[in-house]
């Protein structure tokens, strides 16, 4: 059986959601199983069947114990998308269909490297994918809502952990490595002065092109923002909530061809023109002033950084430090804890260093983009070390509660997908 590449593409996008739904497509392929309303193709399993072996190249596509499982796990989606559809509180609009879009495709591209290497793979362009796999978009969403519905509430008591632990302890891995990891931050920011400058410089560019200079000449040879400036500041057509609030709004508040004062965001101070607007979309371009960017800006942020070092090694505490000081409110209210985090998810550059400090060692200032409007630097706090070793409930509670959790919540599941099996109208031909 030939397998196209739309059909593979469904599973890649449906794979990226944590799920897999079926299309239901033309009969004459032969009809497996139905579910309810939906009906289950023999190219559906064939075609999960494609693209598992892709992922996995020691993959056989003809064991036949596998594409039995396939076809179970698919009556089971059946099963829960129509339990899911039957329960009117569920609703699923447009928007949360065209923004789980968005995101799979980016997932794609993440993965290929382009959306032009995308279209080549599928042989469709990304403005028809979109158009062809919005029902089954759909169809995922409502799976995973009821599943939320269902399932989302569930805990887990200190009996129920304890039970766990008792019946599987013996096949649990062991904890890795972990490092309890602090830091304080501090952004690059500019001086009132240079931001002073910037906006000036913002107010005459906009005067000149206001008095009859070429918008597109004055982002080219003015605007930082270098993707954009080689196109004379087009950014396309971009939907609601995909630029920063300051600039989005003032975008929003202009009338085609107008041209606003400038605005300032986390990037620097922009002068936007509007082209076209929806009630959902702009297109637009504009031009970047960029502001905070220069090596005294970078230093003093260092050099802060430095001095909260050298206090620390003077005797303060670190945590009270980050409280006081650090410019990262995630973490700043929990003295810059970091968390429990397994040394070998940490990058290469930063495993070596927290590798090489003492427990309560204090590391140089090093880069911090955890946010892009927002780069800076940090400091690390190594407070301790933790050897891998074998699962306690005394020493790992919280790593076994959630283990606990999810067997409880997989446990669960597959009970009420079984009633549903006993409830709901399904055969396989």
């Amino acid at each position: 059986m030939v397998v196209s590449g739309r059909q593979i593409l469904l599973f890649a996008l449906l794979l990226l959601a944590g799920g897999v739904a079926v299309p239901a497509q033309d009969a004459m392929e032969g009809i497996v199983a139905v579910v309810g309303r939906e009906i289950i193709l023999q190219s559906d399993i064939t075609g999960q069947v494609e693209a598992m072996a892709q992922r996995d190249p020691r993959i056989n596509r003809k064991d036949p114990d596998l594409r039995k499982a396939i076809l179970d796990q698919m009556i089971n989606e059946k099963l829960v998308l129509t339990k899911a559809q039957e329960d009117t509180t569920i609703e699923i609009t447009d928007e949360d269909i065209s923004s789980r879009m968005d995101y799979q495709i980016q997932m794609l591209v993440q993965q290929f490297g382009s959306e032009k290497r995308i279209e080549d793979v599928y042989g469709m362009s990304i403005s028809k994918i979109k158009k062809d796999f919005r029902e089954e978009i759909r169809k995922r969403l409502y799976v995973e809502r009821i599943q939320q519905k269902m399932f989302t509430d569930i805990k887990v008591s200190r009996t129920d952990v304890e039970t766990f632990y008792a019946r599987y302890k013996d096949s649990i891995p062991p904890v890795p490595e972990r490092v309890d990891l602090y830091h304080i931050v501090k952004y690059v920011k500019a001086s009132d002065e240079d931001n002073k400058q910037a906006q000036q410089l913002a107010v005459r560019i906009r005067d000149s092109i206001v008095a009859g200079g070429s918008f597109s000449d004055f982002a080219r040879r003015h605007s930082g923002d270098v993707a954009s400036a080689a196109n004379g500041g087009d950014l396309g057509t971009v939907d609601k909530g995909k630029f920063v609030p300051t600039f989005e709004a003032a975008a929003f508040a202009l009338e085609p061809n107008e041209i606003s004062q400038p605005v300032e965001s986390p990037f620097g101070w922009h002068i936007i023109q509007l082209i076209a607007k929806t009630s959902t979309s702009i297109t637009s371009r504009h031009i970047l002033i960029k502001v905070g960017q220069s090596d005294k800006d970078r230093k003093v942020a260092q050099d802060d950084l430095l001095a909260l070092k050298a206090r620390v090694a003077a005797g303060e505490d670190f945590e009270e430090l980050a409280r006081k000081t650090s410019d990262e409110r995630e973490t700043q209210g929990f003295g810059g804890a970091m968390g429990l985090v397994e040394l070998e998810r940490l990058p290469g550059e930063m495993r070596g260093i927290i590798t090489s400090l003492p427990d309560g060692g204090v590391s140089d200032p090093l880069p911090y983009a955890a946010d892009p409007t927002k780069p800076g630097y940090h400091i690390l706090y190594r407070k301790r070390l933790i050897a891998a070793h074998a699962p306690t409930v005394a020493s790992d509670y919280k790593q076994l509660e959630q283990l606990a959790l999810m067997e409880k919540r997989q446990r669960l599941e597959r009970e009420w997908i079984d009633d549903l099996r006993k409830k709901l109208y399904w055969e396989v031909r």
